[in-house]
């Protein structure tokens, strides 16, 4: 259970209410004692539309949020980030895993820094960059693209001396696909956990399922999407998921508790 914390002022589902480091921590601390086993710092909105972060801006946001966990926190936290610099600058201030939604096709260098340091690199799926990315043409075989744009990520990582055993596959959900083919990605798990490595998968609030659930034409709003969230949370996890990312803790560690229990 890895439980989102979005440091930014623009995020599609809590932009500016972590924004300020003494809440940040506040609510880290509080998804810790909620069942949270891992924690995913971001300092920049990678949802559709955005534009991107310079990373003195995205260093700015997290380091104050990391320092202030330090030896607070017992659970390991990853960084959500598309550069290598940031990472580094996290790294040094006590986050463990590296989260990349680029699926390392932003910055090269940063393939190099998750070998360097050794820790667990998330590679995601992304069909083009976040400000155009649901504006498609969406590939016409969704599994196909997500399979060969993993594949070329996770051959990024090996050529940049990162071991087999530190990569997670997250096959991106939201990220530059319709709302039939997020549902289809779900449904085919079992055939991306053939490429050999652990699969994260995150569908927390995200704008699919308020499409799905909208009436007359309105999207439902992402504080409205928890019951939504815990039925593909459950789907994920039935599929193979061995990590799902989510903001609402609590509720969702007792859905993964029963779904485990399958």
């Amino acid at each position: 259970m890895m439980g989102v914390l979005n440091v930014t002022p623009d995020s599609f589902s809590d932009g500016g209410k972590f924004f300020e480091p003494g809440r940040a921590i506040e609510h880290a601390l509080e998804m810790e004692k909620a069942g949270a086993d891992l924690l995913d710092i971001g300092g920049e909105s990678t949802r559709p539309g955005s534009q991107g972060t310079p990373a003195e801006t995205e260093i700015a946001r997290v380091l104050p949020v990391l320092e202030g966990l330090r030896g607070r926190l017992k659970i390991p936290v990853s960084i959500d980030t598309r550069k290598a610099e940031v990472a580094e600058a996290a790294m040094a201030a006590g986050a463990e895993i590296i989260n990349d939604v680029s699926g390392l096709k932003h910055d090269p260098a940063m393939a190099r820094v998750g070998a360097r340091h050794r820790v667990p690199l998330i590679l995601m799926h992304m069909r083009g960059e976040p400000e155009t990315m649901q504006k498609g043409p969406f590939a016409r075989d969704v599994m196909k693209d997500v399979t060969q744009g993993l594949r070329a990520s996770v051959a990024l990582a090996r050529k940049a001396g990162v071991a087999k055993s530190q990569i997670i596959l997250d096959p991106g959900i939201g990220f530059g696909k319709s709302v039939q083919q997020n549902y289809e990605v779900l449904r085919q798990l079992p055939e991306l956990a053939k490429l050999g490595y652990p699969l994260l998968v995150g569908t927390s609030r995200k704008g699919f399922l308020g499409t799905t659930l909208g009436r007359d034409g309105k999207v439902l709003a992402p504080d409205e999407r928890l019951w939504a969230t815990a039925a593909t949370l459950t789907a994920s996890i039935l599929g193979g998921a061995h990590i799902v990312r989510v903001h609402d803790v609590a509720e969702m560690a007792q859905v993964a508790q029963v779904a485990d229990a399958f």
